[in-house]
């Protein structure tokens, strides 16, 4: 086979490339009993078949290689080259690595080989190859391994093969998968989809029958081919859905490939004069590609027999992109400049994204989980103010669509129009829609987005701002405390010689001051004991307090004051919601920095046997922001009376946040307004207004 489309010193090269695999796995077996060199002999027959390039071949007859034998890089670089070796390389596991789990070690493992399929997408293909195989012969596996193997290749190879386009490996990888993952569930329904196909056999040959008449009739050329839906597609839709196997309509299809684009669309519409087809159910992949560059015309029809079929049309190059994906038509050339069909096109852009993700992502973990969120795109089209369509994963938002468009829109978008209309960021998004950011050059990202946002791109762009910004606010933060609680010391961070800072450092092993402060500063250590030991308290005697068992945070002479544009790291307790004017104490929580409450807030109580984790706070004079709180008013059930109560509170300069209400006995309502104020003050002249109104009975300010 090798010889139907390489050139003999080519073949030649793969040959001495076996010779020194079988060599270097000599003696070595696998779990099944047979010779370890069948395997990389598979994987390299997988490629073959796929007509990939010589050198991916070599690769697969070595990938095992540096892993299992003693050869390492250097011996494959210098026998075989430069790019077998990288290719080698980027399939390898990292071995010489220690991890503290199996998690982080498969995810380090997946963030390498992604790199290095960044830099040659071969490396996937090899990698697809392998496990293919791997899963083939699965049998022999222990079932708790045969499993966690099932599971990985579910969660992460399927859905590569299925974002490069290539429908055939995903479908069996996912057979494989199924079979070895819910052994019994598989059987069960291969068993039914045996007795339906039984069935409906007549009824198929029927349809494709008339399908064929009608196509003679009007004088149109097309190959039918009836398919039957794969086992884990009908279990997905039966499990996502909530369907019985025999409400699924297309367990069968038939799929009809014809010449040219044009010619796809005639045979649609002889088709639907033919049958008649379901509401809601034709989808045109053909001038819209799916996010892999697959292309197709579906459609769901109902029959005479009283069944719907789906019906897919195509031409023949789409047929052959949508069964290989990346490998049809294969042409490798270096780099990302290379002109391919549309599914090589759409796989370096989403290489491109990968790349992106992987430079914001804080670790490996988070790694796998942004790249395994953005692998099972099932998609929506939307539009931009241009015209341009922008594909995105179901349940994207609005500021989902920002990120796509530029990673600065993302981080400086403050509002949406959607169809013309301003709409909150975070609405969903349906298909046809015109989106249009409007962007402000001083504006954050909010930590609140990463509540609704669907896609990798966004959550590790969000993510990886705010870390920024919340390590300069931590910093910043924990300076403060140590400042106010070296002051019981007499000192300050100033007076701190730089000896003392690193003998710091070295107790708490840190490499720099900044992260010491950062971890004061978020909660994770207590800048009482980090300012003993930096002024070397530890020599110091007793304090009485601490011999009294009180608080030790009563040793700093003044409370920290509280501006309220400390970002992330101070807080302010749901519970109690307090506000300038309220008496406050803060509460050091680890991860979080300072919580703010109320010193009237009953959960107080429950951090009494944490005294040295209380801080006394102070609200600094002068705020210039709005603060959150709540009130509830008992009000009579008459027309107009929210919009009555929205106009004084606005007219007093505030902001409704939310509205709860809840009827009470037919004549009242009690109302929950969580509303914005700058201070008691300003509270107690919203409530006196909103008092004086015929329709309010009772209101109250509340601590939930």
């Amino acid at each position: 086979m090798l010889d139907e489309y390489l050139a003999q010193d080519q073949v030649t090269e793969i040959y001495q490339a076996y010779l020194f695999s079988a060599e270097a796995h000599e003696g070595q077996h696998r779990v099944s009993g047979e010779a370890y060199i069948f395997h990389p002999l598979s994987v390299a027959q997988i490629l073959t078949e796929m007509r990939m390039d010589h050198r991916s071949i070599i690769a697969a007859l070595l990938h095992d290689v540096i892993e299992d034998t003693e050869h390492g890089i250097d011996t494959i670089k210098k026998k075989f080259g430069e790019e077998v070796a990288t290719l080698v390389d980027g399939v390898s596991k990292l071995t010489h690595i220690k991890f503290e789990s199996k998690a982080e070690a498969q995810a380090e493992n997946f963030r390498k080989m992604m790199l290095a399929m960044v830099e040659d997408i071969r490396v996937i293909l090899i990698k697809l190859a392998d496990r293919l195989h791997n899963m083939r012969t699965l049998g022999v596996m222990r079932p708790d391994k045969r499993r966690r193997i099932a599971l990985e290749t579910l969660e992460i190879y399927a859905p590569i093969a299925n974002r490069l386009g290539m429908n055939q490996m995903r479908l069996e990888l996912e057979d494989l998968g199924f079979k070895a993952m819910y052994p019994m569930r598989s059987r069960i329904l291969k068993e039914n989809v045996r007795k339906a196909r039984g069935n409906r056999k007549e009824l198929i040959n029927k349809l494709e029958q008339s399908i064929h008449t009608r196509l003679d009739e009007l004088k149109l050329s097309g190959s039918i081919v009836g398919r039957q839906k794969h086992l884990y597609s009908i279990y997905k839709k039966m499990h996502d859905k909530k369907l019985s196997f025999n409400e699924v309509m297309d367990v069968y299809a038939i799929r009809i490939i014809v010449d040219s684009v044009d010619t796809c669309y005639r045979m649609l519409g002889a088709i639907h004069n033919l049958f008649t087809p379901v509401p809601g159910k034709f989808k045109d992949y053909i001038a819209i590609p799916k996010a892999n560059g697959y292309q197709s015309l579906h459609t769901v029809l109902y029959t005479q027999y009283g069944v719907a079929i789906e019906v897919q049309i195509r031409t023949e190059d789409m047929d052959r992109v949508a069964e290989a994906g990346i490998a049809a038509h294969w042409l490798y050339k270096s780099g990302f400049e290379v002109t391919g069909n549309n599914a090589q096109v759409r796989a370096r852009e989403w290489l491109r994204g990968v790349l992106e993700i992987q430079q914001h992502a804080g670790n490996s973990m988070e790694f796998l989980e942004n790249v395994k969120i953005d692998l099972f795109p099932d998609e929506v089209y939307v539009f931009t103010p241009s015209g341009d369509i922008m594909v995105l994963p179901r349940g994207a938002t609005a500021i989902d669509f920002a990120y796509a468009v530029h990673t600065d829109v993302g981080n400086q978008c403050v509002a949406v129009k959607i169809n013309r209309r301003l709409m909150p960021l975070r609405t969903e998004l349906y298909n046809g829609q015109t989106i249009e950011v409007i962007t402000a050059p001083g504006a954050q990202a909010n930590p609140s987005w990463l509540e609704f946002v669907k896609t990798a791109k966004a959550r590790t762009n969000i993510r990886a701002l705010l870390k920024g910004l919340q390590f300069d606010e931590s910093v910043e933060l924990g300076r403060r405390l140590l400042n106010r609680n070296l002051e019981a010391f007499g000192s300050s961070l100033e007076k701190i010689s730089d000896s003392a800072i690193a003998n710091a450092l070295k107790e708490f092993n840190f490499q720099n001051f900044n992260d010491l402060c950062a971890e004061v500063g978020i909660g994770n250590h207590i800048p009482m004991m980090v300012a003993r030991t930096l002024v070397g308290s530890s020599d110091l005697p007793e304090s009485p307090d601490k011999k009294k068992g009180t608080s030790q945070r009563k040793a700093s002479s003044r409370p920290l004051a509280i501006q309220g544009t400390e970002g992330a790291v101070v807080s302010f307790a749901k519970c109690c919601l307090p506000i300038p004017g309220d008496n406050i104490i803060g509460f050091i929580s680890a991860g979080r920095g300072i919580v703010v409450h109320s010193q009237a807030c009953k959960n107080l109580s429950d951090f009494k046997s944490k005294p040295e984790k209380w801080i006394d706070v102070e609200w600094e004079p002068d705020l210039k922001r709005d603060f959150s709180t709540y009130i509830r008013l008992m009000v009579r059930n008459k027309r107009g009376v929210l919009a009555t109560i929205a106009a004084i509170i606005s007219d007093l300069k505030s902001n409704i946040l939310n509205v709860d209400i809840e009827e009470r006995d037919g004549i009242h309502s009690s109302m929950t307004l969580t509303v914005e104020v700058k201070d008691r003050k300003h509270l107690a002249r919203i409530m006196r207004r909103l008092k004086s109104i015929d329709m309010v009975d009772r209101i109250h300010r509340i601590r939930q």
